[in-house]
């Protein structure tokens, strides 16, 4: 049946609507006049969740943004004064010692391959998740709703909006949030995630669309090492390791990208520090402190 009806919506859709045709007919949504989804149901199971106008400059003060290269081994969390956390992907390993507030994932294959730390992001209910449609569905597959305890906020990837055509890249350019870097068309940053997040390889720059929308005023960074993708992450082993196509794009549109970032939080007044030292981001994009000066710990 599945196969059928994917057949009868290719054949009543253009090609540029292609995206959306493992939704149809399954899911339905209602979207608001500013352009984020309000109501979703799948299935018939109406999903609650958060309205991204809701969050909108809802935070302040400082943010710890945790990726998950292997120098966050490197860093003593436990010293770390309180502050709102975000995490990608396997960060939450370090839930023992962070409080998670935010949390993002948009790699579909990350919920299928490590379960057991999904089953905990979504387990508590204090943490505000930021995934896709894709992603909700996959948490209702795999796990069942009545396991998802937290909350849920729906984004989108801005050239393929759910049941709207695929957007290509220069025409990106007519939302006004959109902004693209001096030199390369195909690099951009939107402000607003309620029209979509500008994907660029990597869920941190993701991540960083998010934070710049929710307001916050200081971006602590941790674990963005984009370099030695042959070593496992922080917390894999040699014997498990996921695979990682982060050096593939990593000079033609990942380092662009957080070059664009960098100058957008910057003409807003945001301040980021780098707290990974030996990461391949330029210190000339994020300032790069070692962490115990970062936060005024003194010496070890």
């Amino acid at each position: 049946m599945r196969s059928l009806l994917k057949q009868i919506y290719r054949y009543t859709h253009p090609r540029a609507y292609r995206h959306n045709e493992n939704l149809w007919p399954y899911l339905k949504i209602e979207r608001a006049i500013t352009g984020e989804i309000i109501t979703f149901s799948y299935k018939g199971l109406q999903v609650p969740i958060i309205e991204l106008s809701s969050l909108k400059n809802s935070c302040s003060g400082s943010l710890l943004l945790v990726a998950t290269g292997p120098s966050i081994n490197q860093i003593d969390f436990s010293c770390i004064p309180s502050l709102a956390v975000m995490g990608v992907n396997g960060a939450y390993h370090l839930n023992y010692v962070l409080n998670f507030t935010h949390y993002v994932i948009v790699d579909m294959t990350f919920i299928d391959d490590r379960k057991e730390v999904v089953t905990d992001i979504i387990s508590n209910a204090s943490l505000t998740l930021f995934t896709t449609a894709y992603g909700i569905i996959k948490l209702i597959q795999i796990f069942g709703w009545e396991k998802v305890q937290c909350r849920l906020a729906l984004i989108e990837d801005a050239a393929f909006k759910i049941y709207q055509h695929k957007i290509v890249h220069s025409d990106l350019s007519t939302i006004p949030s959109v902004h693209f870097h001096h030199n390369l068309s195909n690099i951009a940053f939107n402000t607003d995630i309620r029209s979509g997040v500008i994907d660029s390889g990597t869920v941190a720059y993701w991540a960083m669309q998010i934070a710049y929308y929710l307001g916050y005023e200081q971006l602590f960074i941790a674990g963005l090492d984009m370099t030695n993708f042959n070593l496992p992450r922080f917390y894999e082993t040699s014997n498990d390791v996921l695979p990682s196509r982060l050096a593939e794009s990593l000079d033609s549109k990942i380092i662009p990208s957080f070059e664009l970032a960098a100058r957008l939080f910057n003409e807003k007044n945001i301040n980021i520090v780098n707290i990974s030292e030996n990461s391949a981001i330029d210190d000339a994009i994020f300032k790069k402190i070692n962490y115990r000066q970062a936060f005024s710990l003194g010496s070890d």
